[in-house]
């Protein structure tokens, strides 16, 4: 899928107006938190956080930040990028969706001003149209090759797939048994934890926890299916997913280490136990798939010119009989 130089710039534009949505939000909570450690401490669940105001953010819009940046800068460089535009867009509608009916709910009075929260919906707003119009871009601007030496869609390499296939897919398959396991022991929090309630605390730009928990897994699922046959999509969907794992799985190294987690590791439970582990595995997952993808794997060769003889090997197609005689038979003919 070849995108025109056109609808590459509009792809770019969008990208760059999402990242400086969350960047302002970022910025934001720096001042709140009086200092971006404090915010960091906030960000990964230390114990002795400390907040001068509710933060709106999360980590998590530090990577979508870098995805940001990274797919404007693929859509500027490469003819190819519409599956990395379609991505970012299905990614900023699914995360940005749950703002449309929790900003604006009562709970969030106490925490957040009238103004901070109209803003926060008008961004809403603004970054699902974006993500819309980056689907849109993608799809409206393609373009027939002009021949066959033009880029073709990455794909990734027969081993990143693989690679991507299994760790995704265990990466999926972790997450999932986490969430059925939050729900055998609190059931309480549901549908809260899924759709936003007085049962749960979230971010004021971000989504209920459990809605992004499910988003991740099925990411890890979808990109991990799609690594096997080496699907264009699958990189784009695959290096989202890693640098999500790599995030969240950083976060939660960092408050083992904060809390001493490692030192008494032996004295835990079984079930912290598996929760510190279960950041180790999403950072070494997030590693080794962002290196498996970031680079594509071997072109295909162009096809040759089809010059009537099917392909270019001198054979002719099905119902194709060659060239017509010479009009001036040679002696013998």
């Amino acid at each position: 899928m070849i995108l025109t130089r056109g609808a590459r710039v509009t792809g770019a534009v969008l990208c760059a107006a999402l990242a400086l949505i969350v960047a302002g939000w970022v910025v934001r909570d720096v001042g709140a938190a009086d200092g971006i450690e404090r915010l960091w401490h906030y960000w990964a669940g230390y114990r002795d956080a400390q907040m001068t105001l509710s933060p709106a953010t999360s980590p998590y819009d530090v990577v979508l930040f870098v995805v940001y940046v990274a797919a404007a800068v693929a859509s500027l460089r490469s003819s190819v990028a519409a599956a990395a535009l379609v991505a970012t867009g299905v990614l900023t509608i699914v995360v940005r969706l749950p703002g449309l009916w929790n900003i604006g709910e009562p709970r969030m009075d106490g925490r957040f001003v009238d103004d901070l929260r109209t803003r926060a919906l008008l961004c809403a707003f603004a970054s699902l149209a974006a993500g819309i119009a980056l689907i849109i871009t993608a799809a409206a601007g393609r373009r027939a090759p002009h021949d066959f030496s033009e880029d073709a869609p990455a794909r990734p390499g027969q081993g990143a797939g693989v690679i991507a296939f299994l760790c995704l897919g265990a990466a999926g398959a972790v997450t999932i048994a986490w969430e059925i396991r939050q729900a055998v022991r609190i059931p309480s929090i549901y549908p809260d934890w899924f759709l936003g309630g007085d049962e749960i605390f979230q971010g004021l730009t971000d989504p209920p926890p459990g809605w992004f928990t499910a988003v991740l897994a099925l990411l890890c699922l979808f990109a991990g299916v799609s690594g096997l046959p080496r699907a264009v999509h699958a990189r784009p969907f695959g290096l989202i997913a890693a640098a999500l794992l790599l995030g969240g799985g950083g976060v939660g190294v960092a408050r083992s280490v904060h809390e001493e987690l490692l030192e008494h590791f032996a004295d835990l439970p079984v079930e912290a136990q598996l929760t510190v582990a279960t950041g180790f595995f999403e950072v070494f997952v997030g590693v080794v798939v962002l290196l498996a993808l970031s680079r594509p794997g071997p072109a295909a060769p162009p096809p040759l010119p089809d010059q009537g003889y099917g392909q270019g090997y001198g054979y002719p197609r099905p119902g194709v009989f060659g060239p017509p005689p010479p009009s001036q038979p040679p002696p013998g003919w």
